[in-house]
């Protein structure tokens, strides 16, 4: 997901938020004829078969729902969503053994980085190309600069839903302070310290420390914009030399410089057990200002409010916003999260096809995003409210994670070197010096 950096153009982007922010907002009339007209089914409706998506959600209800929906035109095909444990952490040995077997799954979830795992080749080699004309599958409501070709041509995963990375803001609190939400460094430090007067002992928190994910949400959007446009520097980065340590060294010198005022316990951060359930149930205890987050981490709050005990019985309003790390603002990182590659050996290939046709639009794939509370990769896309503050950031200010072409090597080095200078281990000058040797 760290694979690809460009700036998102705003006249078309800021566009789409307003109007699916407002209360009847109205969306751009699709590009398909058929989406015009809706869904028309192209097999045999009365056709029976099993399809199975696999991947590493626990759960899946937003996917469930299209399932739901598209039986009401096959009602006889069975579909299941199946949770592989360890498919990310296990990857390509995991799911290609999975493509192997004699119970191969007819739709898969895909990962940008996937093509670099150990078996990523036989993946590859083994995914239908859903920009195949024959399959009628409407690529153009995704987002171009989402779309990932290969050497020939070939789409072999589709992107289903993207993230971006900012920190989820108690707006009661803010209220009760009479503070305003941070959008600049200087805000951020400037409220850190009123909350911290004010007895907030974490006025700002982060993930689990074990992570390697601390402070990602406000130096690695930083650093995407220090390097946007700058051709030498992806070159030296991505061949990974020792010297493009050098272009680490601001997003680094913010780290360091963050975590210096002591508005970052490490202590408090080392208590959450993982970057998910426990960084949700602990920002809903009510006590905490500001919390780091990715849209991943967001997608599981509207669920998690009724299993809050702390919230229900003390509900408050909430917003996602960007990290302000300059004298301008935060940024709107976008990166793919999941995509769906479909199995050209599955059984029953017609029929999972068909499938990826009827999710394949800008009506499902949105509808997908806000019941899971991520964002759509579609260009009509519609986005949920508590995305809403992203809107006032201005077009340099939106970083698309698909076409700059950080490689994930180089991207996985400066998020290692921006955790060993968030948790001490290391200065700026040790950090940059260690480019392309970390571990």
């Amino acid at each position: 997901m760290k694979n690809y950096v460009r700036n998102w153009t705003l006249s078309t982007l800021m566009l789409v938020i307003i109007l699916c922010l407002a209360a009847c907002g109205k969306k751009e009339e699709p590009k398909s004829q058929e989406n015009k007209a809706g869904f028309v089914p192209k097999l045999d409706t009365k056709t029976e078969c099993s399809i199975t998506v696999v991947g590493h959600y626990n759960n899946f209800e937003a996917l469930e729902a299209e399932f739901n929906r598209f039986s009401k035109y096959y009602p006889n095909v069975k579909m299941t969503y199946t949770f592989m444990d360890g498919y990310r952490k296990g990857g390509s040995r995991i799911l290609s053994t999975a493509l192997a077997g004699g119970e191969a799954p007819d739709i898969f979830f895909t990962f940008p980085w996937i093509g670099n795992w150990p078996d990523g080749a036989d993946i590859l080699a083994a995914s239908e190309n859903l920009a195949d004309p024959s399959l009628g599958i409407d690529l153009s409501c995704i987002r171009e600069n989402l779309l990932k070709k290969d050497a020939n041509g070939q789409v072999l995963s589709v992107p289903v839903y993207t993230t971006t990375y900012g920190m989820l803001v108690n707006e009661d609190i803010f209220a009760k302070e009479k503070l305003t939400v941070p959008t600049t460094y200087a805000e951020l430090l400037s409220v850190c310290e009123t909350l911290k007067k004010a007895g907030y002992n974490d006025p700002i928190l982060a993930c689990s420390k074990d992570s390697g994910d601390l402070l990602y949400p406000l130096f690695f959007p930083y650093f995407c914009g220090q390097i946007q446009g700058n051709e030498t520097a992806l070159k030296e980065l991505n061949e990974m030399k020792p010297e493009a340590g050098k272009y680490m060294r601001d997003a680094l010198t913010l780290v360091a410089d963050f975590m210096g005022h002591g508005y970052l316990d490490l202590k408090s951060c080392g208590a959450l057990k993982d970057n998910y359930d426990a960084v949700i149930l602990r920002f809903f205890e009510g006590d905490v200002p500001m919390m780091l987050a990715s849209g991943n981490t967001v997608s599981g709050t509207k669920k998690r409010e009724s299993r809050s005990e702390a919230f229900t019985a003390r509900p408050f309003k909430y917003s996602f916003h960007p990290v302000p790390s300059t004298d301008k603002g935060g940024y709107f990182i976008n990166a793919i999260s999941i995509g769906f590659g479909v199995n050209k050996h599955s059984k029953n290939l017609e029929m999972a096809n068909e499938f990826m046709r009827f999710l394949v639009c800008a009506d499902e794939l949105n509808q997908m995003a806000n019941t899971k509370r991520m964002v759509s990769p579609c260009a009509d896309m519609s986005l949920d409210s508590v995305y809403a503050p992203f809107q006032k950031l201005d077009d340099q200010r939106f970083i698309n994670i698909s076409e700059l072409g950080v490689k994930d090597s180089a991207a996985s080095q400066v998020s290692k070197a921006g955790w060993q200078v968030c948790l001490g281990k290391m200065t700026v000058d040790e950090a940059v010096a260690a480019f392309g040797s970390m571990k």
